[in-house]
């Protein structure tokens, strides 16, 4: 994953320090050394994550961050406080500052790696709900860039799982002024509860009896349902190898024990507001997309929208040297399908390849119709291994079920795959996508139900 990070610090030395541990893990690094230097910055460059110091002259990073988050034009940058000051007080003033995390001097190579991932997998997310709502060009451009600092927290829906019922009430008792808690001492049912409840945030103790949290964690990450609740984890210092493990399975963020009330408060705050965010951006996307724009039968969008979007990404991409791919699809035999069974049963069987589909990309890929039985994925910030991965997910859901479309026996479908990068000088979607459609000739040459890269 790469990234394009802030160091905000005035000490020269401390900026060196981190940005050879970033540099070591092939981020793009930018220092200011000034709160009101990186103001400017964040607001003319593309930023990816904020490394803020807290104590400099002229504006401290409290102030700095307030501005940030205030402001429509970087409210979505992250910001990750760095500080010798290790007092609660502080971690409170920075989270209420607006700041995603708080981390104290000296800060852990691997904490600090894994915070940053995680914060940029987040945004990354984030930007293409974002970058979708433009390319609508029917939602107007202040909705879409819309700052989440003034997203209302209050009465957050909030799920506590911990098999210690009087250790769960401790915790409760700090947040159920503000809050609707419900603690589940029972954690195999954490995901059916989630799913049927309404949760907008969950917190899981490390300390679980019988059951790994991680596990816990990971069930709740990849079910359709649940997978973009944040998780807050309650830890315990021994847990620090295993807090790392679970920032890269997707949980948000932590807190230590002891818990501070007033630090958690914060964070859950923070938390519940960047989810309330994100449901807003999809419901405003959602309600307003125009149907010339979405493919009526699989409810995906169709090859216009496409052809914009891609546009969008790949000028995004050539601006900031990063990859984007594309994956281009088409079922195997389908015309023998209308033919034998109707065209009833091949739209159907569409309906259920779209869906399929939908649930086995990524949350940042786009999946769109192209046409007839062909669809296709853009995948930001993707190299070839990783599209290749997504591709044979993809084509195993497809391959290894059968259709159930009324049929007395479920169809056997299949699909083939092409992959492209936007790898070539001057490539525009024309020439990226011919470049896909020549990969999939390929895999419809050598026998079908196989995932072909384009050799470019």
């Amino acid at each position: 994953m790469t990234a394009r990070v802030l160091i905000v610090d005035d000490i020269p030395t401390n900026v060196k320090l981190l940005e050879a541990r970033l540099l070591a893990e092939y981020f793009d690094v930018a220092t200011a050394s000034s709160g009101q230097q990186a103001i400017e910055i964040c607001r003319n460059e593309n930023i990816d994550i904020v490394l803020l110091d807290v104590m400099m002259p002229e504006m401290d990073g409290f102030t700095c961050c307030q501005i940030l988050k205030q402001d429509p034009q970087t409210a979505h940058i992250p910001v990750v406080m760095i500080t010798a000051l290790d007092q609660p007080s502080d971690r409170v003033r920075g989270l209420e500052a607006g700041a995603d995390d708080f981390l104290t001097k000296p800060v852990d190579d691997v904490q600090l790696l894994a915070r940053v991932k995680s914060l940029v997998r987040l945004k990354s997310l984030s930007d293409e709900l974002r970058a979708r709502a433009r390319t609508s060009h029917q939602i107007a451009l202040e909705d879409a860039s819309g700052s989440e600092y003034g997203v209302r927290v209050e009465q957050g829906r909030i799920l506590l799982v911990d098999t210690d019922r009087r250790r769960a009430e401790r915790l409760e008792s700090y947040l159920r002024e503000t809050h609707e808690v419900t603690i589940l001492t029972e954690p195999a049912e954490a995901v059916f509860q989630i799913s049927g409840g309404d949760f907008e945030l969950a917190i899981v103790s490390m300390s679980l009896q019988g059951f790994d949290p991680l596990r816990i964690c990971s069930q709740i990450r990849t079910v359709d349902q649940t997978r973009s609740i944040p998780i807050i984890l309650a830890a315990e210092e021994q847990d620090r190898p295993q807090i790392v493990k679970a920032l890269d399975l997707g949980v948000n963020d932590f807190i230590m024990r002891p818990i501070e009330r007033h630090e958690l408060s914060a964070r859950v705050k923070t938390q519940i507001r960047r989810q309330r965010y994100t449901v807003e951006l999809r419901e405003s996307l959602n309600s307003t997309m125009a149907m010339a724009v979405i493919d009526e039968l699989t409810g995906l969008y169709n090859r216009r929208y496409f052809e914009r979007h891609l546009a969008m990404v790949l000028a995004k991409a050539e601006e900031q040297d990063r990859d984007t791919a594309l994956m281009l699809l088409d079922i195997d035999y389908f015309k023998p399908v209308n033919d034998t069974y109707g065209h009833d049963v091949g739209d159907a069987v569409l309906k259920e390849f779209a869906s399929r589909l939908q649930r086995n990309i990524r949350g940042v890929d786009l999946a769109c119709r192209f046409g007839g039985e062909e669809f296709v994925v853009v995948m930001p910030d993707t190299d070839m291994r990783q599209a290749q991965s997504v591709a044979e997910r993809v084509r195993s859901a497809i391959a290894d079920h059968g259709f159930q479309v009324g049929l007395e026996r479920p169809l056997n479908i299949t699909v083939s795959v092409g992959l492209a990068l936007n790898e070539q000088e001057n490539d525009t979607p024309e020439s990226v996508t011919k470049r896909a459609d020549m990969a999939l000739y390929r895999a419809k040459r050598a026998g079908r139900n196989r995932v072909v890269a384009d050799a470019a």
